[in-house]
């Protein structure tokens, strides 16, 4: 099993990450989720945005349910609400976020989602507590130059070229849905409803991943900051002449 407090600790001395990371596993009981140790479970209903925040904003282990999300749409993208035939229609965000029904169930078509039937239960916690020690992914919130490092990291070895897509309003879909539902790192513009209710601020960007992909990306990180490629990126300057640094970063001595 990983040492996720030293994975945290590395990654964060790699980044200088502001925001928490944390992680979040489905449970397919009720119980399960509420053995966990100082466990939290609200008291009205929210988005999941919010509840995300809870962990990354403040720090704080909390558990849900379906009926404690305040919406299909929450519910629908984790799997602890069904994705039906009036939610895959989408016409209640017709004349908000789109002009036609056709354009609504587009986006709500688009949407990767968590099978709905399986789990009973959500949690999040910051992935260092040790209070959620088998999590199913982790959320990074990072800007975008932190994310480019992070991401150069995951490609040090065994390089692939990731394309991830954007959905537009429910942008959770794009991370920590597509991530559940395929186990592979997923980047996110952040959407409107995680900014507005989840306090995401303008700069962040958020990647899921399983911690086994995080650690990767650490490994790769350390090995590219020997190679003097490592955040913060320092300014070289416009209108200098960039053969010098080229050579270093760019090429093999």
């Amino acid at each position: 099993m990983l040492d996720l407090p030293a994975l945290v600790a590395e990654l964060n001395a790699l980044l200088r990450l502001k925001t928490t990371t944390i992680g979040m596993k489905m449970y397919e009981t009720v119980a399960e989720m509420e053995a966990i140790p100082r466990i939290r479970r609200p008291k009205t209903v929210h988005a999941t945005d919010q509840i995300v925040s809870m962990a990354s904003r403040l720090g704080w282990t909390v558990g849900i349910t379906g009926d404690d999300l305040v919406g299909s749409q929450c519910r629908a993208v984790i799997g602890l609400g069904p994705q039906d035939e009036e939610w895959r229609r989408g016409e209640k965000y017709v004349g908000i976020w789109h002009g036609t029904q056709p354009d609504a169930q587009a986006r709500q078509e688009a949407l990767d989602v968590v099978p709905h039937g399986r789990y009973q239960a959500m949690a999040v916690s910051p992935l260092d507590s040790g209070r959620i020690p088998d999590p199913d992914i982790a959320l990074v919130y990072a800007t975008p130059g932190q994310m480019i490092i992070l991401i150069n990291g995951l490609q040090y070895r065994n390089y692939r070229k990731f394309e991830w897509s954007v959905a537009g309003e429910s942008a959770c879909a794009d991370s920590w849905g597509r991530a559940l539902k395929t186990g592979e790192p997923s980047l996110s513009l952040p959407c409107y409803a995680e900014r507005r209710y989840g306090g995401v601020p303008d700069e962040e960007m958020l990647m899921a991943l399983k911690p086994a992909d995080l650690r990767i990306a650490v490994d790769g990180m350390k090995a590219l900051a020997k190679n003097g490629l490592r955040y913060p990126i320092p300014a070289y300057g416009i209108q200098n002449d960039p053969s010098a640094g080229m050579g270093v970063s760019y090429a093999r001595p």
